[in-house]
């Protein structure tokens, strides 16, 4: 017994909904119940969409998400409705939704499987009495226009525009014409593929065709046969005859009151074009040019930010011997895409190179006209051979001359903030100056994230004689210096502290990422997802995203010393002058960020007391300044702490014995008390006063 006979025996039709492909296979006894030859048949959705009505299919997709969402089979009722809009019969459907790529039937993965059959009509009652025309009409457009408020693209709107099933009819093929000039054009063309169609186009303006009578009046013109057709515009109707049309609708778009194009609908059927049909068609008609007007719009927008991003945006960044440079824009998904964040990589007159990074106050089209100019200012500055402090002292300069009078739209001056970064990429030397921008963080080589303090001044463009000094930082082999924008740190409701941490946490110990890798790490941790590379759209669905500009440099690892294979070597490099007392905070801060996963947390503030009170021996006993390095090498759970303080005295540390009320005089007692090892030893002209504390014995 094969269950194909059973279910034909007591007429019941079995259908298939490929979503993927967007048609629906039906067998012999299901294409008879929607009114169609008995004949095994593949149409597409909006000619078997047609057939029902339209208060059906939205009351089935609302019971088909509940099913779906519950994992079961669901049944439902459905009028089919004949070409005059009558009612032929009720069918019940019995259907499974079909999601998760998983095949099913016929390889579909992702649409519906089902059965229908005739339900008998009440007795002593027609079936057309339960079908009411007005409330189907109704129920259409609020379906059509909910459709097409989602499309976001004028490809989308005319997808939409094509797959809608009118109640009695469905268009075999929709266009959109518009008026450039003297001549119409083929804007765009949804439905069965006409040979020949685009070949006809642009078409004078005056010519006798249906469209420009339709542009030229704003009246909507109704061709209900062809014979109508060939009398009114015998010219077009030679090659338009070759389409195998039936009847066809011209109706205008018009939008504030101007008509800004024409709507062709085609059919393959016969239509009446009645009172009701002309009443339909205008409403979806109105629908449609506004729905086109705002995608064209959006399509203008887009283009215009993809030019401008293009156009701003810096060209591949320069080679660098010794080094390696990712650079990423990410802009954010409000307005025209466009903002004040920026970054750029100069090759300097001297053999260095500049890294430049900053944000323009604001986030619309002036901000990005403010950004070009600054941009442009600080390269010309830049390839002068200007020091940092001076090339961002000049810019702040022209940038408040720029902003003098108050921006009309934003309500005050514009200002931004950049930081400046001179690398010597023999040295990895840093020269830094900042204006009011975040500082500099550095990913050491196993994927520690450390932030580097930095002297800095107010932003650019609030004043005009600002000093801005310079804070000289090192790069190790194997380092990456990770500069950015604010909206890598805030996007997501974060503020700095936790914005930071999050970045730590998503680079901890992914010390072997290439910087390419590390760079779409860090972007898709804020946005998530891919991470988008330059010039893709932003996401759109976050409202408190915020442009992302990001640069990463990095010190090649060939000249590491160490072991081949040995665990990466953290380092801090930290100079602290006669004049510069509070970085001696600093300095604990960088080493409390050095040993943030000591095993033993409880000595950390043992190493941070000894750095202290050997820094402080030097600027209190010595004229010169203080040169810290501070490594931490081995295997986590066996590492070794090495701390180095260097000075121009050659003057060796002299051990005391304080009095009981003395307030100095214990340093090298704590040292000798603390430390797991201490000494000096003679560097060049001065000393070097070091100490070390070993992981495996600090629990000791």
């Amino acid at each position: 017994m094969r269950t194909e006979d059973v279910l034909a025996t007591s007429e019941t039709g079995v259908w298939t909904w490929d979503g993927a492909r967007g048609v629906i296979a039906l067998d012999a006894v299901a294409a008879g119940l929607l009114g169609l030859p008995e004949e095994a048949v593949t149409l597409p959705e909006s000619a078997v969409r047609a057939r029902l009505a339209t208060e059906d299919i939205i009351e089935t997709e609302r019971v088909l998400a509940v099913a779906e969402s519950e994992g079961r089979v669901t049944e439902v009722r459905q009028r089919v409705i004949g070409e005059d809009g009558t009612v032929l019969r009720t069918i019940r459907s019995r259907l499974r939704p079909i999601r998760d790529g998983r095949p099913a039937v016929d390889g579909i993965t992702n649409g519906m499987v089902g059965t229908m059959a005739e339900v008998p009509a009440a007795p002593g009652r027609p079936a057309s009495m339960e079908w009411d025309w007005r409330r189907a009409r109704e129920a259409f457009v609020l379906d059509a226009g909910q459709a097409l408020s989602e499309a976001h693209t004028s490809k989308d709107v005319m997808r939409v525009a094509g797959s809608l099933a009118m109640p009695g009819f469905t268009p075999d093929g929709v266009a959109v014409f518009v008026q450039e000039g003297d001549e119409i054009q083929l804007a765009d063309y949804h439905g069965a593929y006409l040979d020949g169609m685009e070949d006809r186009y642009p078409m004078p303006i005056d010519r006798s065709y249906p469209a420009a009578d339709v542009l030229r009046t704003g009246r909507a013109v109704y061709l209900a046969t062809p014979d109508e057709y060939e009398r009114q515009y015998p010219e077009t109707f030679q090659w338009v005859r070759h389409f195998e049309r039936c009847s066809w609708a011209y109706l205008p778009l018009v939008v504030a009151g101007r008509v800004t194009g024409v709507w062709l609908v085609a059919f393959s059927t016969p239509v009446g074009f009645t009172i009701e049909d002309r009443s339909l068609l205008s409403t979806i008609a109105r629908l449609l040019a506004q729905a086109l007007s705002r995608a064209f719009l959006q399509d203008t927008e887009r283009e215009l930010a993809a030019d401008l991003q293009h156009t701003m945006r810096p060209g591949p960044a320069p080679g660098v011997p010794g080094m390696q440079i990712a650079t990423r824009y990410v802009p954010t998904g409000g307005g025209l895409r466009v903002g004040g964040d920026w970054y750029d990589v100069i090759p300097l007159p001297s053999g260095r190179v500049a890294l430049i990074i900053g944000d323009v106050q604001g986030h619309d089209v002036r901000a990005a006209a403010v950004m070009a100019q600054l941009r442009i200012v600080l390269r010309a500055y830049a390839s002068e051979g200007h020091h940092p402090d001076a090339v961002l002292s000049r810019a702040s300069r022209f940038l408040s001359g720029l902003t003098a009078e108050p921006d009309p739209a934003f309500g005050e001056s514009r200002f931004a903030t950049c930081l400046y970064a001179e690398v010597d990429p023999s040295t990895g030397t840093l020269e830094i100056a900042r204006a009011g921008h975040l500082d500099p963080a550095m990913v050491l080589e196993d994927g520690t994230m450390v932030t580097r303090p930095t002297a800095g001044g107010l932003p650019l463009g609030v004043t005009g004689q600002e000093d801005y000094p310079t804070t000289r930082l090192i790069l190790q082999p194997g380092e990456t210096l990770l500069l950015c924008t604010d909206g890598l740190i805030e996007t997501g409701k974060h503020d700095m502290e936790t914005g930071w941490a999050r970045l730590r946490k998503a680079v901890e110990g992914a010390g072997g990422l290439k910087l390419d890798d590390l760079a779409d790490t860090l972007v898709e941790t804020v946005q998530g997802g891919r991470a988008p590379r330059p010039g893709d759209a932003a996401p759109s669905g976050e409202r408190d995203l915020d442009d992302i500009a990001l640069v990463l440099l990095r010190r090649t690892s060939a000249a590491r010393a160490g072991p081949p294979g040995g665990a990466p070597v953290r380092r801090v490099v930290l100079t602290i002058a006669q004049s510069e007392p509070a970085r001696i905070a600093e300095a604990r801060d960088q080493l409390a960020a050095l040993l943030h996963d000591w095993t033993h947390q409880e000595r950390l503030s043992d190493a941070v007391l000894m750095l202290s009170e050997v820094v402080t021996n030097v600027l209190t006993h010595t004229d010169g300044d203080a040169l810290l390095v501070a490594e931490l090498s081995g295997s986590t759970g066996d590492r070794l702490l090495r701390v180095e303080v260097s000075d121009p005295s050659d003057e060796p540390p002299h051990r005391r014995d304080p009095g009981e009320l003395a307030s100095s005089g214990r340093g090298l007692l704590l040292m000798d008390s603390l430390s797991d090892a201490w000494g000096y030893a003679p560097r060049g002209a001065g000393k070097t006063t070091w100490f070390e504390l070993h992981e495996a014995a600090s629990g000791g």
